[in-house]
């Protein structure tokens, strides 16, 4: 298991981008969070299996229909498995 903290950056939020990415991290069985940040941004800590997550972050790259992902900063994450699903924060 690998833990990945991701940083969505472009027209992201008031799309229904969040919600795009839980249903994408349930499809592939990926353990998190999403939320929006104040610069815009959408953050994603995403944990699960190397192989999903590498499907999870090639669906994010692309977003949704009413979404543009400009970029997408990916760094490793410490720490243990954060979770035992994946929960949209407000």
């Amino acid at each position: 298991m690998v833990q990945w903290q991701l940083i969505v950056k472009g027209r992201v939020q008031g799309v229904g981008f969040r919600y795009f990415t839980q249903m994408k991290a349930v499809q592939y069985g990926i353990n998190g969070w999403v939320r929006n940040r104040e610069d815009a941004s959408v953050e994603i800590l995403a944990s699960g299996k190397e192989e999903e997550l590498n499907q999870f972050i090639a669906d994010i790259k692309k977003g949704n229909p009413f979404s543009k992902v400009d970029h997408v900063d990916i760094q490793e994450a410490a720490g243990s498995e954060c979770c035992h699903s994946f929960k949209i924060k407000y």
